[in-house]
Protein backbone atom coordinates (compact mmCIF):
# COMPACT_ATOMS: atom_id res chain seq x y z
CA UNK A 1 0.00 0.00 0.00
CA UNK A 2 1.36 3.58 -0.85
CA UNK A 3 0.97 6.58 1.30
CA UNK A 4 -2.56 7.72 0.90
CA UNK A 5 -3.37 11.36 1.50
CA UNK A 6 -6.29 12.41 3.30
CA UNK A 7 -5.66 15.63 3.15
CA UNK A 8 -2.48 17.48 0.92
CA UNK A 9 -0.97 20.79 1.76
CA UNK A 10 -1.90 23.17 -0.71
CA UNK A 11 1.20 25.62 0.09
CA UNK A 12 4.73 24.99 1.05
CA UNK A 13 6.63 26.96 3.81
CA UNK A 14 9.34 27.47 1.31
CA UNK A 15 8.72 30.94 -0.32
CA UNK A 16 10.42 33.70 -2.65
CA UNK A 17 12.49 35.42 0.24
CA UNK A 18 13.87 37.98 -2.66
CA UNK A 19 12.38 41.36 -0.92
CA UNK A 20 12.92 40.31 2.25
CA UNK A 21 16.57 39.72 1.11
CA UNK A 22 17.40 43.24 -0.27
CA UNK A 23 15.39 44.78 2.87
CA UNK A 24 17.94 43.09 5.21
CA UNK A 25 20.71 43.49 3.12
CA UNK A 26 19.99 47.56 3.07
CA UNK A 27 19.50 47.30 6.79
CA UNK A 28 22.68 45.80 7.60
CA UNK A 29 25.07 48.03 5.26
CA UNK A 30 23.40 51.12 6.93
CA UNK A 31 23.76 50.17 10.43
CA UNK A 32 27.50 48.81 9.45
CA UNK A 33 28.42 51.66 7.63
CA UNK A 34 25.97 54.58 10.16
CA UNK A 35 27.05 52.43 13.50
CA UNK A 36 25.26 52.85 16.78
CA UNK A 37 23.09 56.11 15.37
CA UNK A 38 21.94 54.04 12.38
CA UNK A 39 20.94 51.21 14.75
CA UNK A 40 18.99 53.17 16.83
CA UNK A 41 17.61 55.22 13.99
CA UNK A 42 15.83 51.82 12.62
CA UNK A 43 15.03 50.90 16.27
CA UNK A 44 12.88 54.29 16.32
CA UNK A 45 11.17 52.95 12.97
CA UNK A 46 10.64 49.65 13.79
CA UNK A 47 10.27 49.22 17.40
CA UNK A 48 8.73 52.75 17.85
CA UNK A 49 11.16 52.84 20.75
CA UNK A 50 13.09 55.95 21.89
CA UNK A 51 14.22 54.74 25.62
CA UNK A 52 17.46 52.84 27.24
CA UNK A 53 18.94 50.49 24.93
CA UNK A 54 21.55 48.81 27.35
CA UNK A 55 19.41 48.30 30.50
CA UNK A 56 20.49 48.76 33.37
CA UNK A 57 20.68 47.17 36.71
CA UNK A 58 17.74 49.05 38.32
CA UNK A 59 15.67 48.60 34.92
CA UNK A 60 16.15 44.88 35.68
CA UNK A 61 15.39 44.41 38.89
CA UNK A 62 12.44 46.75 38.22
CA UNK A 63 11.44 44.61 35.44
CA UNK A 64 11.87 41.39 37.80
CA UNK A 65 9.25 43.26 40.56
CA UNK A 66 6.65 43.37 37.98
CA UNK A 67 6.83 39.34 37.16
CA UNK A 68 4.22 37.68 39.12
CA UNK A 69 5.47 35.15 42.21
CA UNK A 70 4.17 32.39 40.06
CA UNK A 71 5.37 33.07 37.02
CA UNK A 72 8.89 33.42 38.79
CA UNK A 73 9.12 30.52 40.24
CA UNK A 74 7.98 28.41 36.59
CA UNK A 75 10.98 30.14 34.97
CA UNK A 76 13.01 29.15 37.78
CA UNK A 77 11.99 25.52 37.22
CA UNK A 78 12.00 25.70 33.19
CA UNK A 79 15.51 27.38 33.85
CA UNK A 80 16.84 24.96 36.34
CA UNK A 81 15.62 21.90 33.85
CA UNK A 82 17.32 23.42 30.83
CA UNK A 83 20.45 24.01 32.89
CA UNK A 84 20.70 20.38 34.01
CA UNK A 85 20.35 18.76 30.70
CA UNK A 86 22.75 21.41 29.40
CA UNK A 87 25.37 20.47 31.86
CA UNK A 88 24.87 16.72 31.07
CA UNK A 89 25.60 17.57 27.29
CA UNK A 90 28.52 19.55 27.84
CA UNK A 91 30.23 16.55 29.82
CA UNK A 92 29.98 13.92 26.93
CA UNK A 93 32.43 16.40 25.37
CA UNK A 94 36.08 15.58 27.24
CA UNK A 95 39.76 16.73 25.59
CA UNK A 96 41.17 13.95 24.60
CA UNK A 97 45.13 12.94 23.11
CA UNK A 98 45.80 9.43 21.57
CA UNK A 99 49.41 8.32 20.92
CA UNK A 100 48.63 7.91 16.85
CA UNK A 101 52.40 6.30 16.29
CA UNK A 102 55.08 6.20 18.53
CA UNK A 103 56.29 9.53 19.45
CA UNK A 104 53.22 11.58 17.60
CA UNK A 105 50.40 12.46 19.88
CA UNK A 106 47.72 13.83 18.97
CA UNK A 107 44.49 15.48 20.79
CA UNK A 108 41.05 17.23 20.90
CA UNK A 109 40.54 20.30 22.80
CA UNK A 110 37.10 21.93 23.52
CA UNK A 111 37.03 25.57 23.79
CA UNK A 112 33.72 27.77 24.23
CA UNK A 113 33.51 31.14 22.04
CA UNK A 114 34.11 34.43 24.12
CA UNK A 115 31.11 36.02 22.81
CA UNK A 116 27.19 34.67 22.04
CA UNK A 117 24.47 37.23 21.01
CA UNK A 118 20.96 35.77 22.20
CA UNK A 119 17.98 36.89 20.29
CA UNK A 120 14.88 36.83 21.80
CA UNK A 121 11.61 37.08 20.04
CA UNK A 122 8.49 39.41 21.15
CA UNK A 123 6.57 40.06 18.46
CA UNK A 124 3.46 38.10 18.20
CA UNK A 125 4.30 36.35 21.23
CA UNK A 126 6.86 37.26 24.82
CA UNK A 127 8.95 33.72 24.21
CA UNK A 128 10.30 33.46 27.61
CA UNK A 129 11.50 30.45 26.91
CA UNK A 130 13.63 31.39 24.39
CA UNK A 131 15.80 33.25 26.82
CA UNK A 132 15.95 30.51 28.91
CA UNK A 133 16.98 28.14 25.92
CA UNK A 134 19.26 30.65 24.79
CA UNK A 135 20.92 32.14 27.80
CA UNK A 136 21.11 29.20 30.00
CA UNK A 137 23.29 26.70 27.45
CA UNK A 138 25.75 29.88 26.30
CA UNK A 139 26.27 29.96 30.20
CA UNK A 140 26.92 26.36 30.87
CA UNK A 141 28.93 25.99 27.62
CA UNK A 142 31.23 28.84 29.68
CA UNK A 143 30.96 31.76 27.21
CA UNK A 144 32.43 34.73 28.89
CA UNK A 145 30.06 37.34 27.43
CA UNK A 146 26.51 36.80 26.86
CA UNK A 147 24.07 39.54 25.34
CA UNK A 148 20.23 38.99 24.85
CA UNK A 149 18.17 41.84 22.60
CA UNK A 150 14.62 41.53 22.53
CA UNK A 151 11.89 43.72 20.57
CA UNK A 152 10.74 46.40 23.15
CA UNK A 153 7.22 47.27 23.11
CA UNK A 154 5.89 50.84 23.18
CA UNK A 155 5.64 52.05 26.77
CA UNK A 156 6.69 48.93 28.28
CA UNK A 157 10.26 48.07 26.99
CA UNK A 158 11.73 44.49 27.00
CA UNK A 159 8.77 42.16 28.29
CA UNK A 160 9.43 42.12 32.08
CA UNK A 161 9.28 38.02 31.93
CA UNK A 162 11.80 38.06 29.35
CA UNK A 163 13.91 40.39 31.09
CA UNK A 164 13.86 38.29 34.74
CA UNK A 165 13.98 34.83 32.92
CA UNK A 166 17.61 36.34 30.80
CA UNK A 167 18.94 37.76 33.90
CA UNK A 168 18.79 34.80 36.44
CA UNK A 169 20.07 32.44 33.17
CA UNK A 170 23.06 34.50 33.64
CA UNK A 171 22.71 36.89 30.80
CA UNK A 172 25.41 39.81 31.16
CA UNK A 173 24.04 43.03 29.11
CA UNK A 174 20.09 42.80 27.92
CA UNK A 175 19.46 45.45 24.79
CA UNK A 176 15.89 46.64 24.20
CA UNK A 177 16.26 45.91 20.14
CA UNK A 178 14.67 43.74 17.63
CA UNK A 179 14.96 42.75 14.36
CA UNK A 180 17.95 43.26 11.90
CA UNK A 181 19.35 46.00 14.04
CA UNK A 182 19.49 44.15 17.13
CA UNK A 183 21.65 41.61 15.76
CA UNK A 184 23.34 44.30 13.85
CA UNK A 185 24.01 45.47 17.32
CA UNK A 186 25.51 42.02 18.56
CA UNK A 187 27.25 41.43 15.66
CA UNK A 188 29.00 45.14 15.06
CA UNK A 189 29.55 44.83 18.48
CA UNK A 190 27.58 48.77 18.91
CA UNK A 191 26.80 50.16 22.02
CA UNK A 192 29.86 49.20 23.70
CA UNK A 193 29.13 45.74 23.13
CA UNK A 194 31.83 43.09 22.26
CA UNK A 195 31.44 41.46 18.69
CA UNK A 196 29.50 38.70 19.00
CA UNK A 197 30.65 34.85 17.68
CA UNK A 198 27.94 33.21 17.20
CA UNK A 199 24.06 34.27 17.12
CA UNK A 200 21.67 32.41 18.28
CA UNK A 201 17.51 31.90 18.87
CA UNK A 202 14.60 32.10 16.65
CA UNK A 203 13.32 35.21 15.33
CA UNK A 204 10.74 36.43 12.04
CA UNK A 205 11.95 35.83 8.44
CA UNK A 206 13.86 39.36 8.68
CA UNK A 207 15.80 38.39 11.57
CA UNK A 208 16.38 34.47 9.84
CA UNK A 209 17.87 36.44 6.92
CA UNK A 210 19.70 38.36 8.69
CA UNK A 211 21.67 35.42 10.13
CA UNK A 212 21.92 34.05 6.90
CA UNK A 213 23.43 36.87 5.39
CA UNK A 214 26.43 37.29 8.09
CA UNK A 215 26.93 33.75 8.18
CA UNK A 216 30.77 33.54 8.16
CA UNK A 217 31.74 36.43 9.91
CA UNK A 218 30.19 35.28 12.56
CA UNK A 219 28.80 31.66 13.46
CA UNK A 220 25.32 31.04 13.85
CA UNK A 221 23.24 28.15 15.05
CA UNK A 222 21.02 27.68 12.35
CA UNK A 223 18.62 29.19 9.65
CA UNK A 224 15.28 28.63 10.69
CA UNK A 225 11.95 28.46 8.64
CA UNK A 226 8.40 28.26 10.08
CA UNK A 227 7.83 25.81 12.77
CA UNK A 228 6.62 22.52 12.09
CA UNK A 229 6.05 19.25 14.00
CA UNK A 230 4.96 15.79 12.96
CA UNK A 231 2.70 13.36 14.92
CA UNK A 232 2.89 9.72 14.33
CA UNK A 233 0.30 7.79 15.75
CA UNK A 234 -0.91 3.63 15.67
CA UNK A 235 -4.83 2.77 16.69
CA UNK A 236 -3.57 2.96 20.36
CA UNK A 237 -3.11 6.81 20.28
CA UNK A 238 -5.88 8.99 21.49
CA UNK A 239 -7.35 11.02 18.94
CA UNK A 240 -8.69 14.03 21.15
CA UNK A 241 -5.02 14.31 22.51
CA UNK A 242 -3.85 14.45 19.00
CA UNK A 243 -5.63 16.77 17.26
CA UNK A 244 -4.93 19.13 20.75
CA UNK A 245 -1.08 18.35 19.80
CA UNK A 246 -1.80 19.15 16.04
CA UNK A 247 -3.60 21.96 17.41
CA UNK A 248 -0.65 23.34 19.62
CA UNK A 249 1.68 23.93 16.92
CA UNK A 250 -0.63 25.00 14.47
CA UNK A 251 -1.41 28.41 16.66
CA UNK A 252 2.26 29.29 16.00
CA UNK A 253 1.99 30.93 12.91
CA UNK A 254 -0.57 30.69 9.70
CA UNK A 255 2.63 29.10 7.62
CA UNK A 256 3.12 26.25 10.57
CA UNK A 257 2.98 22.88 8.88
CA UNK A 258 1.57 20.10 11.11
CA UNK A 259 1.38 16.57 9.66
CA UNK A 260 -0.39 13.57 10.84
CA UNK A 261 1.22 10.03 9.68
CA UNK A 262 -1.12 6.94 10.51
CA UNK A 263 -1.64 3.18 9.99
CA UNK A 264 -5.16 3.68 10.99
CA UNK A 265 -7.72 5.04 9.18
CA UNK A 266 -10.39 5.56 11.39
CA UNK A 267 -7.75 7.64 13.86
CA UNK A 268 -6.86 9.69 10.89
CA UNK A 269 -10.73 10.67 10.04
CA UNK A 270 -11.42 11.03 13.60
CA UNK A 271 -8.22 13.81 14.18
CA UNK A 272 -9.55 15.45 10.78
CA UNK A 273 -13.13 15.62 12.48
CA UNK A 274 -11.78 17.11 16.11
CA UNK A 275 -8.93 19.62 14.67
CA UNK A 276 -11.66 22.65 13.12
CA UNK A 277 -13.28 22.22 16.58
CA UNK A 278 -10.20 22.65 18.63
CA UNK A 279 -9.36 25.51 16.51
CA UNK A 280 -12.89 27.40 16.72
CA UNK A 281 -12.68 27.48 20.67
CA UNK A 282 -9.21 29.47 20.58
CA UNK A 283 -8.69 33.44 21.28
CA UNK A 284 -8.90 34.95 17.76
CA UNK A 285 -5.08 35.33 17.25
CA UNK A 286 -4.55 31.58 17.87
CA UNK A 287 -7.48 30.94 16.36
CA UNK A 288 -6.27 32.85 13.02
CA UNK A 289 -2.92 30.91 13.05
CA UNK A 290 -3.72 27.67 13.47
CA UNK A 291 -7.27 28.07 11.00
CA UNK A 292 -4.81 29.08 7.86
CA UNK A 293 -2.05 26.59 8.75
CA UNK A 294 -4.46 23.33 9.14
CA UNK A 295 -6.02 24.80 6.24
CA UNK A 296 -2.77 25.39 3.99
CA UNK A 297 -0.56 23.48 5.69
CA UNK A 298 -1.39 20.40 6.99
CA UNK A 299 -1.33 17.23 5.78
CA UNK A 300 -2.43 13.52 7.50
CA UNK A 301 -0.97 10.55 5.73
CA UNK A 302 -2.35 7.00 5.95
CA UNK A 303 0.32 4.43 5.59
CA UNK A 304 0.65 0.44 5.16
CA UNK A 305 2.38 -0.30 8.51
CA UNK A 306 4.75 1.63 11.10
CA UNK A 307 7.71 0.30 9.13
CA UNK A 308 6.55 2.97 6.05
CA UNK A 309 5.39 5.51 8.69
CA UNK A 310 8.85 5.32 10.16
CA UNK A 311 10.00 6.33 6.29
CA UNK A 312 7.73 8.78 5.76
CA UNK A 313 8.99 10.55 9.17
CA UNK A 314 12.18 10.66 8.11
CA UNK A 315 11.28 11.49 4.37
CA UNK A 316 9.58 14.78 6.33
CA UNK A 317 12.42 14.93 8.71
CA UNK A 318 10.06 17.31 10.99
CA UNK A 319 11.29 19.72 13.66
CA UNK A 320 9.39 18.04 16.62
CA UNK A 321 8.25 14.55 16.71
CA UNK A 322 5.60 12.99 18.26
CA UNK A 323 5.14 9.67 19.06
CA UNK A 324 1.61 7.91 20.21
CA UNK A 325 2.43 4.50 19.56
CA UNK A 326 2.70 0.80 21.05
CA UNK A 327 6.65 -0.41 21.41
CA UNK A 328 8.26 3.27 21.36
CA UNK A 329 11.66 1.58 21.97
CA UNK A 330 11.16 0.46 18.10
CA UNK A 331 10.48 3.46 17.51
CA UNK A 332 13.51 5.29 19.31
CA UNK A 333 15.33 2.92 17.52
CA UNK A 334 14.19 3.28 14.03
CA UNK A 335 13.43 6.86 13.65
CA UNK A 336 16.14 9.09 12.43
CA UNK A 337 15.79 12.15 11.28
CA UNK A 338 14.25 14.85 13.81
CA UNK A 339 15.13 17.99 15.77
CA UNK A 340 13.62 16.50 18.83
CA UNK A 341 11.48 13.97 19.86
CA UNK A 342 8.55 13.07 22.07
CA UNK A 343 8.21 9.44 23.08
CA UNK A 344 4.53 8.46 24.84
CA UNK A 345 1.27 10.39 25.22
CA UNK A 346 2.78 11.36 28.81
CA UNK A 347 4.92 14.08 26.97
CA UNK A 348 4.45 16.63 24.48
CA UNK A 349 5.81 19.21 22.00
CA UNK A 350 4.87 22.05 24.33
CA UNK A 351 6.89 20.63 27.33
CA UNK A 352 10.26 20.22 25.27
CA UNK A 353 9.61 23.93 24.18
CA UNK A 354 8.98 25.44 27.97
CA UNK A 355 9.78 23.58 30.75
CA UNK A 356 11.14 20.07 30.63
CA UNK A 357 15.14 20.75 29.51
CA UNK A 358 15.36 19.73 26.10
CA UNK A 359 16.43 22.85 23.70
CA UNK A 360 13.86 24.16 21.86
CA UNK A 361 15.82 26.20 19.42
CA UNK A 362 15.87 23.22 16.38
CA UNK A 363 16.24 23.02 12.78
CA UNK A 364 13.08 23.12 10.69
CA UNK A 365 12.24 22.76 6.95
CA UNK A 366 13.87 19.32 7.31
CA UNK A 367 17.33 20.49 8.05
CA UNK A 368 16.72 17.66 10.89
CA UNK A 369 18.33 15.42 7.97
CA UNK A 370 21.49 16.68 8.64
CA UNK A 371 21.82 19.03 11.92
CA UNK A 372 20.46 19.10 15.61
CA UNK A 373 19.03 21.73 17.44
CA UNK A 374 20.62 24.38 19.72
CA UNK A 375 23.21 22.97 22.49
CA UNK A 376 25.79 23.84 24.25
CA UNK A 377 27.93 22.07 21.66
CA UNK A 378 26.96 25.08 19.32
CA UNK A 379 28.85 27.26 21.61
CA UNK A 380 32.25 25.34 21.81
CA UNK A 381 34.88 25.05 19.24
CA UNK A 382 36.15 21.42 19.07
CA UNK A 383 40.12 22.32 17.86
CA UNK A 384 42.79 19.86 17.70
CA UNK A 385 46.16 19.79 18.33
CA UNK A 386 49.54 17.78 18.03
CA UNK A 387 52.84 17.09 19.52
CA UNK A 388 56.03 15.18 18.09
CA UNK A 389 59.75 13.77 19.35
CA UNK A 390 61.96 13.50 16.13
CA UNK A 391 61.96 10.20 15.86
CA UNK A 392 58.22 10.23 15.56
CA UNK A 393 58.11 13.37 13.24
CA UNK A 394 60.09 11.09 10.62
CA UNK A 395 57.08 8.95 9.12
CA UNK A 396 55.20 11.12 8.62
CA UNK A 397 57.68 13.79 6.86
CA UNK A 398 58.44 11.25 4.41
CA UNK A 399 54.86 10.37 3.85
CA UNK A 400 54.18 14.34 3.82
CA UNK A 401 56.91 15.07 1.06
CA UNK A 402 55.88 12.47 -1.09
CA UNK A 403 52.38 12.97 -1.17
CA UNK A 404 52.59 16.92 -1.46
CA UNK A 405 55.15 16.35 -4.53
CA UNK A 406 52.32 14.01 -6.04
CA UNK A 407 49.99 16.85 -5.75
CA UNK A 408 52.48 19.66 -6.56
CA UNK A 409 52.72 21.52 -3.45
CA UNK A 410 56.58 21.76 -3.36
CA UNK A 411 56.59 24.49 -0.63
CA UNK A 412 54.78 21.80 1.40
CA UNK A 413 57.12 19.14 0.57
CA UNK A 414 59.88 21.45 1.74
CA UNK A 415 58.66 21.98 5.42
CA UNK A 416 58.65 18.56 5.81
CA UNK A 417 62.20 17.96 3.77
CA UNK A 418 64.04 20.49 5.43
CA UNK A 419 63.31 18.65 9.15
CA UNK A 420 64.47 15.53 8.09
CA UNK A 421 67.98 16.92 6.74
CA UNK A 422 68.01 19.10 10.21
CA UNK A 423 67.14 15.64 12.44
CA UNK A 424 68.31 12.95 10.83
CA UNK A 425 71.57 14.65 8.51
CA UNK A 426 73.51 11.35 8.09
CA UNK A 427 70.54 9.61 6.72
CA UNK A 428 69.27 9.41 2.32
CA UNK A 429 65.51 9.44 1.87
CA UNK A 430 63.58 8.98 -1.28
CA UNK A 431 61.22 11.97 -1.12
CA UNK A 432 60.51 12.38 -4.84
CA UNK A 433 56.58 11.77 -6.20
CA UNK A 434 57.28 8.75 -7.63
CA UNK A 435 58.80 6.74 -4.60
Amino acid sequence: MAREYLKKARLHSRSDASDTRETVRRILDDIEAGGDAAALEYARRFDGYDGEILLSREAIEAAAALVPERLRKDIEFSHANVRKFAEAQKATLRDIEVEVLPGLVAGQKSIPVDAAGCYIPAGRYSHIASAIMTVTTAKVAGCRHIVACSPPRDGVGVAPAIVYAAHICGVDRIMAMGGVQGVAAMTFGLFGLPKANILVGPGNQFVAEAKRMLFGRVGIDMIAGPTDSLVLADASADPEIVAADLVGQAEHGYNSPVWLVTDHRELAEEVMRLVPRLIEDLPELNRENATAAWRDYAEVIVCADREEMAATSDTYAPEHLTVQAGDLDWWLARLNCYGSLFLGEETTVAFGDKASGTNHVLPTSGAASYTGGLSVHKYMKIVTWQRATRSGARPVAEATARISRLEGMEAHARTAEIRLRKYFPNETFRLSADG
